[in-house]
């Protein structure tokens, strides 16, 4: 992954686990993660291709981590806002299409590990793209479509265009 990448994809991927925590321990805590890591990671590299520009007020999405907040029900965290300014609203977005639609994750992985887009990319993101049965347990929330559908549905078309997908297909 891209340095200048980093960031972005360490809080949005933090916002989205605090936003949609995994039931159980450690490990389910891990697995969770690990999914939304994987799926921030493609839409970040969806959304910044070049990287220019990524970063606050160079590119971050409209809204950022308190709109999601608001959209999400979940309270921000008053101790801890230096990461909150790295959340990108349109990342998390795509993300969140990614973790609740297979056959988008799959163009999405398919379009970023081709071409230019796929140097230094990692070829699998197993965990997105077919999650075990302990990966669907730990994720339940993260994969829900009715509790992430509208961080979602924000930037859906902006994504589909992105992909070359037509509306209301993702095949």
């Amino acid at each position: 992954m891209l340095a200048e990448l980093a960031p972005i994809v360490a809080a949005t991927t933090l916002w989205l686990t605090r936003a949609f925590p995994a039931p159980g321990g450690a490990l389910a805590a891990a697995l969770c993660e690990a999914q939304a890591r994987q799926a921030v990671t493609v839409a970040a590299r969806l959304r910044y291709p070049a990287t220019t520009g990524a970063g606050p007020g160079g590119g971050s999405g409209p809204g950022g981590s308190a709109g999601l907040d608001r959209l999400s029900g979940t309270g921000a965290d008053p101790d801890d806002p230096a990461w909150r300014c790295w959340v990108d609203e349109v990342v998390a977005s795509w993300a969140a299409g990614l973790l609740t639609e297979p056959e988008l994750a799959a163009r999405a992985v398919a379009r970023l590990t081709r071409g230019a887009l796929a140097r230094g990319t990692p070829v699998r993101f197993r965990r997105l793209l077919a999650p075990d049965d302990h990966d669907r347990r730990a994720a339940v929330l993260l994969r829900h479509p009715d509790l992430i559908g509208p961080v979602a549905a924000l930037h859906r078309e902006r994504l589909l265009e992105r992909l070359g997908v037509g509306r209301g297909s993702t095949a």
